[in-house]
């Protein structure tokens, strides 16, 4: 089913908008979860990040190619030129490559803690410079509350892992704050989640496909063995590449920038227990607290204002 037919079910539609704003952010922020999990098993099997950036792109682009054709191509969709590049700039092949670089540096705890961090704290940051929302005190409580489990996720590793580590998680918060840019420049440009998911994987596939064709080429993909390769094209091309960032762009329109921002707080509970088996990672007891301690912030940032 893609993304765009999941909007349109009877069932989504039934919920109210906070409750299908939830729906698509939990949707979004497990299918992130399952990328950073395969994405460190990828890295780690000497795959590349500049192949994973053709592989989500290519897929992407060639999925999402016939809905820009029949929407204004000629404007982006009625995006225009120079915003659809800056959104591209930041959610598309350089998201990549920075997010996934980093796991050449530090372990899938560090990439699936600090990347979401970032994602909340610049989203409620962003959402206040560029959208006018208020930083309440149950926000700003909620986030605090989010980043100290965050903090006993990552664990001692954060602070044992050297300047090599702190190379790893500086790249995955520079990803966290790219993508946090991206939502709420959407948000703030009235850009529709169906208009930037096509406009960036189409951008990004027209710029990206040849540069890599040119430099890379395909040769170290194609002696991948034919499941590895599906299941990249899978998780990376349709799921992370189409439906994950539809998801999220739905998320952001129903809850808002700043209760958005909280959602990917959500990340590491899916990217650590995806972690046990396609990596082999096993989270510690103090891992398991933090989890829990990230939900409970998660839930305060999610309760409106009075």
């Amino acid at each position: 089913m893609t993304a765009a037919a999941l909007a349109s079910t009877p069932a989504v539609k039934a919920l109210s908008p906070t409750a299908r704003g939830v729906a698509y952010g939990v949707a979004a922020v497990a299918i992130w979860g399952i990328y950073l999990a395969f994405a460190r098993a990828n890295v780690s099997a000497g795959v590349l990040p500049e192949d994973l950036a053709f592989v989500r792109y290519a897929v992407a682009g060639a999925i999402m190619l016939p809905w820009l054709m029949s929407h204004a191509p000629a404007t982006l969709a009625g995006i225009g030129w120079l915003r659809g590049v800056v959104l591209s700039l930041l959610a598309g092949p350089l998201f990549i490559l920075v997010g996934a670089s980093g796991f050449l540096f530090a372990p899938l705890s560090h990439g699936a803690v600090v990347q979401p961090a970032a994602i909340t704290v610049a989203g409620l940051a962003l959402g206040a410079l560029l959208l006018g929302d208020r930083l309440t005190r149950v926000r700003v409580s909620g986030a605090a509350v989010i980043l100290a489990g965050l903090a006993l996720v990552a664990g001692p590793g954060a602070i044992s892992g050297g300047v090599h580590g702190l190379v790893g998680d500086a790249l995955f918060a520079l990803a966290g704050m790219m993508w946090a840019g991206f939502a709420v420049l959407s948000k703030r440009w009235s850009v529709s989640p169906i208009a930037a998911t096509a406009v960036v994987s189409v951008l990004s596939a027209v710029i990206y496909t040849p540069l890599f064709l040119a430099t890379r080429g395909l040769d170290a993909l194609l002696a991948q063995a034919p499941a590895v390769l599906l299941q990249q094209i899978v998780v990376q091309g349709v799921l992370s590449g189409v439906v994950a960032v539809f998801a999220f762009g739905r998320a952001v329109e129903l809850l808002g920038s700043p209760r958005a921002a909280a959602l990917p707080a959500l990340v590491p509970v899916v990217a650590i227990l995806t972690g046990v088996p396609v990596t082999g990672e096993l989270p510690t007891l103090l891992q398991t607290i933090g989890l829990i301690v990230v939900t409970l912030g998660l839930l305060v940032t999610q309760r409106r204002p009075a």
